[in-house]
């Protein structure tokens, strides 16, 4: 490293120190920054807050008063850096993919950050939270908070894989593979956490590895992880953002698109294609639409708290090719009802019937092979919401476990619960009660 270098990397890490000591604002519980771990319990923030690597922006510090808890993103800052020695493996440093080979050429380019591939620091390591405290913990929500810088695989065809005690978290995949932070600047991102991981929590242990399985040239860094257990959303520094669904070819607004965001919150357009989510968490957002006849598509958003966001503009495809599935037609963005698929009362095993039924998806995805699908899970409205939304999840995942266990990519399917969120029928007799009782495959990508 040259000697201007090094003076750069003394000085940056003084004034870190400066900055996070006199940092005096945040909205969150966790205000020991220089702690390399640290739990909170029984906080406004969540009932738990487990986090790994310490709050320094990768050893450059915060501006006075920054928050990176509110949403802010971060200044761009030089690099290469040299990480301290003494930071935890793989905090605060360039990270490049384990397949990642100095002197090839990406067919989509590259970023500053290959440049600087160290052989000894830049391979993805895995991460490891540890608390005990987890094992007592009646979780009703769940959530990874990760501060990461320099994410960008949709310029740099880079594809994220997201493993969580080794298996593999396809929902951040899915997360982390759409966005795209410009320069190397830093932000806060908040992924939901389903159900099937929370008996790993229960276990006190939880290791993190985000890889990059192709090899492209996309360097990225993280400063630090957090897992947030019961999360109390109404006491986290909140924002709101509006934007519009427009078709992509003709540029006309999309009436009664489905708009959502991570946790599965959503909202639907109105007639000139609009839509406003209000009291949002901060942080770095990707937000998902769907309609009818239309590939799915994505926009990132850079919340910060308070109403004074940016918009954003999602673009949806129509699907331009159509598959057969049981004797019906579809294209991407249309659903279908799985007729067979019941349960028990309570009970989230799978019948043989079901088995039956789900024969027909295992063999609709081999014959389409880069096909992508979503099963979601519905009840009726009796019970508790939040019950039901759990058991519905649950109805769902065995079926893609199922799914999965003949063969077919885990990637390549997406679980939702919705439990009685959308009824297609009145819950004002049994009839209409079982006709919400259901399952649903929607195609996301032919």
């Amino acid at each position: 490293m040259s000697e201007p270098m090094k003076s750069f990397t003394l000085i940056s890490f003084l004034l870190s120190c400066l900055a996070v000591s006199s940092q005096v604002k945040t909205i969150t519980w966790d205000k020991n920054w220089t702690s390399r771990e640290e739990v909170v319990i029984n906080s406004p923030e969540a009932d738990f807050i487990i986090r790994i690597g310490d709050v320094d922006n990768l050893g450059f510090g915060w501006p006075e008063d920054f928050d990176p808890f509110c949403g802010r993103m971060t200044q761009a800052h030089a690099f290469p850096w040299e990480a301290d020695p003494g930071e935890m493996n793989g905090f605060d440093r360039i990270l490049l993919s384990s397949k990642f080979k100095p002197g090839t050429i990406s067919k989509c380019g590259g970023d500053g950050y290959t440049d600087n591939y160290n052989p000894l620091t830049s391979k993805p390591v895995e991460w490891k939270i540890q608390a005990e405290v987890m094992k007592k913990a009646a979780i009703r929500n769940a959530f990874i908070q990760l501060f990461i810088d320099d994410f960008q695989s949709p310029s740099f065809c880079s594809k994220f894989q997201f493993l969580l005690n080794g298996k593999r978290f396809v929902e951040g995949e899915k997360f982390l593979n759409a966005v795209d932070q410009s320069g190397p600047v830093g932000k806060l991102i908040s992924i939901p956490l389903p159900e099937e991981f929370w008996p790993m929590i229960n276990e006190g242990s939880l290791t993190i590895k985000i890889d990059e399985i192709t090899g492209a040239h996309d360097g990225f860094a993280v400063d630090f992880i957090r897992l947030v257990l019961n999360r109390k959303r109404e006491n986290a520094c909140k924002g709101s953002i509006a934007g519009t669904v427009l078709d992509k070819v003709t540029q006309e607004p999309i009436r009664n698109a489905r708009v959502y965001l991570a946790d599965k919150t959503e909202i639907v357009t109105d007639s000139e294609g609009k839509f406003q989510f209000r009291d949002v968490p901060a942080g770095f957002e990707i937000i998902g639409a769907q309609a009818e006849g239309y590939l799915e598509g994505y926009a990132q958003a850079d919340i910060n708290e308070g109403d004074d966001n940016p918009p954003v503009t999602l673009y949806l495809e129509k699907g331009k090719n159509s598959i057969q599935f049981g004797g019906k037609t579809l294209r991407a963005g249309e659903s279908v009802q799985l007729n067979l698929i019941l349960f028990d009362q309570g009970k989230s095993e799978l019948k043989p019937e079901a088995k039956a039924e789900l024969e027909k998806i295992v063999a609709f995805l081999k014959a389409n092979p880069t096909a992508e699908i979503e099963l979601s899970g519905h009840t009726s409205a009796e019970g508790d919401a939040q019950m039901n939304r759990s058991l519905s999840y649950q109805r769902v995942n065995a079926c893609k476990k199922y799914v999965v266990s003949k063969g077919i990519d885990e990637g390549r399917i997406i679980s939702v619960g919705f439990g009685p969120d959308k009824p297609v029928a009145p819950n004002d007799t049994e009839p209409n009660r079982a006709k919400n009782r259901r399952v649903e495959m929607r195609v996301l990508k032919i």
